[in-house]
């Protein structure tokens, strides 16, 4: 009876062994080639896989750049049986023609991707019709639902998996998986200091403008000017980074640059604070001292003229100069400083470096004004001949508005790494700030700013109930910006304004630079646009009234 018992158990194990070698050899043999593509399909996609690349959020965790899946179908032809009866099915359902799909199989036999970001009515019917070679798989990829909000601050990922402009290339090292494909070494997620609401306000606005007044471009930024955070950095020039092979086919590479930090312009006007800071630091001139108008200067060969050649009559003190935007008492500042001191504080204020903010940016050297010709002096007194990035001329600004320190501007206001540990890359800015002027500069510069918005051409930026301190810029634009093969200028111009509230303790700071308005100055275009944001921020960070009216 024993003996049976034994017999009988090594019969069924004897069966079973026999069902699951059938089995593997039926896997191996018969479905190997099904599973060997499904495998390297498989395969493929992990290696493509984002799950682990770090996040980019708005200061309210807003999400701004994210990881999402989604289906994709994937063809191997080497194991399709029928391959023109596949394609012509697939062509039905996928509404590709299959001249397409056919050349997507050719450049890739044994991994073709088909389709990406599939339906789920395309989903159930790819996989109820079970093509022998044909596989339905998710994968990872990068989403940017804002689509064109903060584009060209975002930047995006390219089809290599690694950041391409913006914030996304910026901070590669910081995003992306640090093992390659293992999930729990995840990148670090970034904070921005970005307002959504200011954000979205500063892009409304330029879309406004642009209908108003026709404009070929615009940027706006606002910053905190004490700590250097950028509440907002809008451009008129915008793009869908989930599409970004689009604009890279259609529209020239310039699109996914950020012309607030990439971008050279001559500021005009809004440069003469910038020179009586200067001049008044080394106690060459106060905000009293007087001159008289000329109207025009004869430097060299070359005349030297107030806007449209205006004379402005009787003894002019340098608040005058501001106020009414005189050219020629910029270069009497100027000279009263002298070449080599202008060129130094020119340098002190960062506009010949970096601002070292943390995305791609350019500057230059302005070989022409460190020649020290006087006329090259003398035009870049007052912005002309002198060029920069706007988030320089807002540094140089912030220094002004915030007591003389040269702060840095930043976009990431905190690193959480995959242990939630938190790092904040700008917490010691304000201590590390250099100081360029004084703080008694600082104020009479301030105070000086505060009248030409109280007296001056900039009347209209005046917010009621506060102190509103600020300049307007008009500058023209040179042939060889525009790509003409010319000297001289065109008659375009570049409009703009930079000014800041409360004057004496700032909460923000704005810039409006607008291309080529369909207005003559600044003060009928940049300065009602920085009014409209202006009110529009005091009322969001409900900032207490300077003044009862």
């Amino acid at each position: 009876m024993r003996k049976w018992k034994v017999n009988f158990i090594f019969l069924l194990f004897f069966i079973a062994s026999a069902i699951i070698i059938h089995r593997l050899s039926f896997l191996q043999i018969s479905q190997g080639k099904f599973y060997k593509a499904f495998s390297q399909g498989l395969h493929a996609s992990s290696q493509n896989t984002l799950s682990g690349r770090g996040e980019i959020f708005l200061k309210n965790e807003k999400p701004l750049a994210i990881n999402i899946e989604h289906f994709i179908v994937f063809a191997n032809s080497r194991i399709i049986e029928d391959l023109s009866g596949a394609v012509n099915i697939l062509s039905n359902i996928l509404n590709i023609e299959e001249d397409i799909l056919f050349e997507k199989i050719n450049n890739n036999p044994s991994y073709a991707v088909l389709k990406e970001n599939l339906s789920k009515t395309e989903v159930d019917q790819i996989n109820e019709l079970e093509l022998y070679g044909v596989f339905v798989n998710t994968k990872s990829k990068r989403y940017y639902p804002q689509e064109k909000f903060l584009s060209s601050v975002i930047g995006f990922l390219g089809a290599e998996n690694k950041g391409q402009y913006g914030l996304e290339e910026f901070y590669e090292e910081t995003l992306k998986t640090k093992d390659g494909i293992i999930q729990d070494k995840k990148g670090s997620d970034l904070f921005l200091t970005i307002d959504y609401s200011i954000q979205f306000e500063a892009e409304a606005l330029l879309k406004r403008v642009k209908e108003n007044l026709d404009i070929k471009d615009g940027e706006i930024i606002v910053i905190e000017p004490s700590s250097g955070k950028i509440l907002a950095m809008a451009s008129l020039s915008n793009f869908d980074p989930n599409y970004y092979e689009k604009y890279a086919q259609e529209e020239n590479l310039a699109i996914f640059k950020n012309k607030a930090t990439q971008e050279l312009f001559e500021p005009g006007s809004v440069f003469k604070p910038i020179t009586m800071a200067s001049a008044i630091e080394e106690k060459k001139i106060t905000p009293e001292t007087t001159y008289e108008d000329p109207g025009c200067l004869q430097i060299d060969i070359y005349p030297v003229c107030n806007y449209e050649q205006r004379i402005y009559e009787g003894e002019l003190t340098m608040i005058n100069v501001l106020e009414k935007s005189i050219n020629t008492g910029a270069v009497f500042a100027q000279k009263e400083l002298g070449g080599n001191l202008f060129i130094e504080y020119i340098e002190k204020f960062g506009f010949l470096e970096k601002t070292k903010i943390d995305t791609q940016e350019t500057y230059s050297n302005n070989e022409n004004v460190r020649s020290q010709r006087e006329v090259n002096l003398a035009t870049a007194s007052f912005g002309q001949g002198i060029v920069m990035t706007p988030i320089q001329l807002v540094k140089a600004y912030c220094a002004i508005a915030n007591g003389g320190r040269l702060i840095t501007p930043h976009l990431v206001e905190k690193i959480v790494d995959s242990d939630n540990n938190i790092y904040y890359p700008y917490q010691e800015n304000t201590k590390n700030a250099r100081q360029v002027i004084s703080t008694k500069t600082s104020s009479q510069i301030v105070s000086m700013l505060l009248s030409v918005v109280e007296n001056g051409f900039g009347k209209a930026a005046q917010v009621p109930g506060y102190f509103v301190a600020g300049k307007t810029g008009t500058s023209q634009v040179s042939y060889g910006s525009l790509g003409i093969n010319q000297e001289g200028y065109s008659d375009e111009t570049i409009q703009s304004f930079v000014g800041f509230a409360p004057a004496f303790n700032p909460r923000f700071l704005i810039l409006i630079k607008l291309d080529n308005p369909k207005t003559k100055t600044a003060e009928y275009s940049a300065i009602p646009a920085f009014q409209e944001l202006a009110e529009y921020i005091i009322r969001q960070y409900q900032i207490p009234l300077d003044y009862e009216q």
